[in-house]
């Protein structure tokens, strides 16, 4: 059997390394939410999948730096390996291309305005506002004070022990902003985001443009979530996110892309 040549061993170990690290990196990341948050099962069942997409760049890495798959004399085994080496390059390019799109989205904003304006909500730790809620929080007061005339309607339930929601935590954030009560309005029963545009369908006309402020990284499938909805012009309006947490966060919005993907390939 040909053995892999210097240039493939070389970026093979660096695949390898790279994997490895990133595994870390999200590991770290998830454990520590999976700890803090209220919807302790959803957030275990995101880190599973993302643990089986590391595995199967790892085993590709493997492969690059040492032909594993097809290091057999036995042709029905190479054959085999051949088409698991092929199924991994077609998942890992799927992955790559929904998470670079996912990026690129992150930083699409629409210069425009409307009356209303959705802030979603983010899954509170340990009762507390996570960085990038409190960064969405900013983003609506500086939409409120540039249109003082708009509503802000604030989206989140998953209260926690203390009955407290997503959404009114954002309210009393703005509030410490500067912001009137009686200019913002709260959907604080849906636990997804799909149910909060569902709802917030029910208290705005969704034939009117709507400016949507959430996380960058959120923007692409929270459009798609608001059009699906019965939205029909959606203006984006990004929110800075945390930098260390970036890569996490878009690989969270892979998982969910791929998700959606399965259920509109295989709906039940």
């Amino acid at each position: 059997m040909r053995k892999p040549g210097k240039v493939r061993k070389f970026f093979g170990t660096i695949f390898i390394l790279l994997t490895v690290a990133f595994t870390v990196y999200l590991s770290v990341i998830m454990i520590q939410r999976i700890n803090a948050v209220v919807l302790k099962n959803s957030y275990i069942t995101i880190f599973k999948n993302e643990l089986y997409i590391c595995a199967a760049f790892l085993i590709l890495s493997l492969d690059i730096r040492f032909g594993v798959l097809t290091n057999t004399k036995r042709r029905f085994l190479r054959a085999i390996g051949w088409i698991f080496r092929i199924a991994l390059v077609a998942a890992a390019g799927l992955v790559i291309f929904f998470f670079a799109k996912t990026a690129y989205g992150s930083f699409i904003s629409t210069p425009a305005t409307a009356d209303n304006a959705i802030v979603l909500g983010l899954a509170l730790q340990n009762g507390r506002p996570m960085p990038d809620l409190i960064e969405r929080v900013n983003t609506a007061a500086e939409f409120s004070s540039e249109n003082p005339g708009a509503m802000l309607i604030l989206t989140g339930g998953n209260a926690n022990y203390t009955g407290t929601t997503e959404a009114s935590v954002m309210k009393d954030l703005l509030t410490e902003r500067g912001v009137k009560e009686d200019r913002m309005l709260l959907e604080d029963q849906a636990s997804t985001t799909t149910d909060n545009f569902r709802n917030v369908a029910k208290m705005i006309d969704p034939s009117k443009p709507v400016v949507l402020i959430t996380s960058g990284y959120h923007m692409n499938r929270a459009v798609r979530t608001a059009e699906e909805a019965g939205f029909e012009y959606v203006i984006r309006r990004p929110a800075p996110s945390s930098r260390v947490e970036y890569a996490a966060n878009i690989m969270w919005e892979v998982i969910q892309e791929l998700n959606g993907l399965k259920m509109r390939l295989f709906p039940v």
